[in-house]
């Protein structure tokens, strides 16, 4: 009786990764352009929300600018208020100076 056996297949071989991308070389350009495409679209809608905190930030610190601005004329108000209370004018003249606000000074009026 003859021996009756499958002839065995050979084993796959299984190609390189140099081997792989000459036979499939459009597909691997396909792959990293794609990749390249989805990389720059992550970083543009990263950039985007950075964009839009920074607006934000902008549009809190102009809030922020304006009321520090009016508190500070607030002050700088009550200030001039109690300072021409006093009967001397001293101070007065003195926060003026301070203010750059224009009241005459005895210095600048003897310089001439």
């Amino acid at each position: 009786m003859a021996d009756r056996r499958p002839n065995p297949t050979p084993a796959p071989k299984y190609l390189g990764l140099v081997a792989q991308v000459k036979k499939r070389k459009d597909s691997f350009i396909q792959l990293f352009l794609m990749t390249g495409v989805l990389l720059l679209s992550m970083r543009s809608v990263g950039q985007k929300y950075r964009i839009k905190d920074l607006q934000d930030d902008t549009t809190a610190l102009k809030e922020e600018n304006g009321a520090l601005a009016s508190r500070m004329e607030s002050i700088k108000q009550r200030l001039l208020q109690e300072a021409a209370l006093e009967p001397t004018g001293f101070f007065a003249s003195k926060l003026s100076v301070i203010f750059n606000e224009s009241a005459p000074s005895p210095s600048s009026s003897s310089d001439s």
